[in-house]
């Protein structure tokens, strides 16, 4: 009766350990077939700031001032400028983080508010 108990707890012992072998084989090939799937990696949409232009050197770079804050933009050789863009002139500049750089991809100038034309009073109306 002991031998046959003995060889019973010693059995269920190996399945034991055999089961968890096999459960982390399973886990080790998971991140391997993984690894063989490139990962699609989405494009990240343009951020854009808002600011009126401190400096500009055109097809280089841009700086604005926005929030109390100047930033600088290399301007990309593809980038689409929309406008006259001169100092104090209010910007918008679409840009990307390429490493430590912002990279401005579209700059489009604001357009100027005109001023309100004044009613000029008629002859009649002068008393």
């Amino acid at each position: 009766m002991k031998k046959v108990l003995i060889v019973l707890v010693a059995l269920l012992a190996m399945v034991a350990f055999v089961s968890g072998v096999v459960a982390q084989e399973k886990k080790a090939e998971k991140p391997a077939a993984a690894a063989d799937k490139p990962k699609a990696d989405k494009p990240k949409a343009p951020t854009a700031m808002k600011g009126a232009v401190v400096a500009y050197e055109a097809g280089k770079t841009i700086k604005i001032k926005a929030k109390d804050k100047e930033l600088a933009f290399d301007i990309a050789a593809d980038a689409k400028i929309k406008g006259e863009v001169k100092e104090g002139a209010k910007v918008t500049v679409a840009y990307k983080k390429d490493g430590d750089k912002m990279v401005a991809t579209g700059i489009t100038v604001a357009a100027a508010k005109k001023p309100k034309a004044k009613k000029e009073m008629k002859p009649e109306e002068k008393k």
